[in-house]
């Protein structure tokens, strides 16, 4: 074989195996994050290794994080995990290594050796944050409030548009966090963040919203944010969506849609990692089958099948830190 087509071939396949690597590492990390965010951490581990042996920052953490979920503390791996997140900036990993000092292997002594004291990671996180903050990032103001427990940091953050914590603080407000002339201005203040966060792509927000209009029988609203928060795949408003559709609460207005019912409550069915919403999928499906004929189950089938390609995969949305 001539030595220049022979070169061109050994680059050309050099090209797409170095190519392929990180769309494998990327596919490795999607499908463990979606196990992790549905409580399946034992599932997610394999896949989130072979994404953080690849470098991917976020990866070594959530790698960090599942480990020590599915060992109750953190053991050498998730430390190391931890450890090469923390050390290319990541700085949810190094607050999870800050709080080493409440983890379960002190009491065990059995705590891993350490690159850095939890003190040193605690005054890390800070600086990063900090850092980010005065750019204006508002998850990193978050962070801050995080790091701090100082409150400005969180109106900062919600007010630079970061919609975890616009929902955080419409949650706080709602429990009867801060100071508020008269009810009605706390319920007003509630519902603009509420609706901020909603807007903002956050599900949980989304069914908070809901339910305020809800209490204002503004069921159109209602009906609009439910479905919108079943379509993210977030699991309690997957699994309230297919209720309403097989005819629960047919006082919010929901057209009766036993196919698209069957077929949402079906999806629940593959929660088996926790989080109990299997266990109310298997109590309610029966009820909505024994209203439908073989065709319309069959066809709801197929619908759930069309879903899992097209719609984001089921979710907790557990909160990252």
């Amino acid at each position: 074989m001539n030595q220049g087509i022979a070169f061109v071939i050994i680059l050309t396949f050099s090209v797409v195996v170095f190519a392929q690597a990180p769309i494998e590492s990327l596919a490795a990390k999607t499908q463990g994050l979606a196990l992790y965010n549905q409580f399946k951490s034992v599932s997610a581990v394999p896949y989130l290794k072979k994404a953080a042996e690849s470098g991917d920052h976020e990866a070594q953490y959530y790698l960090g994080e599942a480990l020590r979920k599915n060992n109750k503390y953190i053991t050498t791996e998730a430390q190391n995990a931890y450890e090469a997140s923390a050390l290319q900036g990541d700085i949810y990993a190094m607050i999870s290594l800050s709080q080493r000092d409440n983890d379960l292997c002190v009491a065990m002594k059995n705590c891993p050796a350490e690159k850095k004291s939890p003190a040193e990671w605690s005054k890390n996180a800070l600086e990063a944050a900090t850092k980010d903050a005065e750019k204006g990032d508002s998850e990193a103001m978050y962070l801050m409030y995080r790091i701090t427990g100082d409150d400005k940091w969180f109106e900062k953050s919600a007010e630079g548009g970061f919609a975890l914590s616009q929902y955080y603080l419409a949650a706080e407000y709602r429990e009867g966090k801060g100071f508020f002339l008269t009810p009605s201005k706390r319920a007003e203040v509630i519902e603009r963040w509420m609706k901020a966060s909603a807007e903002g792509g956050i599900p949980q927000g989304m069914l908070g919203y809901a339910a305020i209009q809800g209490r204002k029988n503004n069921w159109e609203q209602f009906r609009y944010w439910n479905e919108k928060a079943a379509m993210t795949g977030y699991v309690s408003a997957v699994y309230g969506y297919g209720s309403y559709l097989a005819g629960q609460s047919p006082e919010y207005g929901f057209k009766e849609d036993l196919i698209t019912a069957y077929a949402s409550l079906s999806w629940v069915l593959e929660l088996d990692g926790g989080g109990g919403m299997k266990e109310f999928a298997q109590d309610e499906l029966p009820g909505i089958a024994a209203k439908m004929t073989p065709e319309q189950i069959e066809k709801s089938k197929n619908i759930l099948m069309e879903w899992k390609v097209t719609r984001p995969p089921l979710s907790f949305f557990p909160d990252k830190l």
